[in-house]
């Protein structure tokens, strides 16, 4: 004897036996889920996003503190700080433009260290030679996570707070056991083309970071 079978209503386009139908979720829950998943995806995106750009900025922080503590102990003659600030290698590098229209460099730790570091030594007395200084327009470029490139404006003030000079200025960084260090200095210094006192308000005016505005 054949078992009767009942049926349902159709859904979906199909005819079920009945007590084997799958409820019907109704298309406005389903919507809803929808939009929190993605809502919920985008606050994580958004998040991460967040959290890279402070560790950017952090490492930013810390590339910038290494650069100023290099002058400041300089500065100072304070040789010990100044030392710890390079990396003491072969392919460390400085170089700057004189007034004359010559240069000098220095090739190799050794070299800097009898440059700079001897100078340090002969004239410990401290005394800044430019108080004011002021870097602008600053360009990261980080090679993975330890090394750094930057570029920048600087604003040298002369002994008296007189006048500025303008130089251009290329750092090469590289971080050695977790700490950023100085691999190579260039400046390029316009002594020719000084700029008047008056106009510090204007430079410090200047995006720190370079933004493409704000340019004297």
């Amino acid at each position: 004897m054949m078992k009767r079978l009942d049926f349902n209503t159709q859904q979906s386009g199909l005819w079920v036996p009945s007590g084997t139908q799958t409820p019907r979720r109704h298309p406005l829950a389903l919507i809803t889920m929808l939009l929190t998943g993605l809502f919920l995806a985008a606050c994580d995106a958004n998040n991460a996003a967040e959290r890279s750009e402070a560790a950017l900025q952090q490492e930013k922080d810390a590339v910038l503190a290494t650069i100023e503590k290099e002058t400041a102990a300089f500065f100072a003659r304070d040789y010990d700080n100044w030392k710890s600030t390079y990396v003491q290698e072969e392919y460390a590098f400085q170089a700057w433009s004189n007034r004359d229209g010559t240069f000098d460099s220095s090739v190799g730790w050794e070299n800097i260290d009898n440059t700079v570091g001897k100078y340090i030594h002969e004239n410990p007395e401290p005394v800044s030679s430019h108080p004011i200084v002021e870097r602008k327009n600053i360009t990261f470029k980080f090679y993975g996570d330890d090394v750094a490139y930057l570029t920048w404006d600087q604003f040298n003030s002369d002994r008296k707070g007189e006048v500025f000079f303008h130089s251009k200025e290329v750092r090469l960084m590289e971080k050695i056991d977790g700490t950023w260090k100085i691999v190579c200095v260039s400046a390029f210094w316009d002594f020719k083309n000084l700029i008047s006192v008056d106009k510090l308000p204007d430079i410090r005016r200047m995006d720190k970071e370079n933004r493409g505005k704000d340019k004297i």
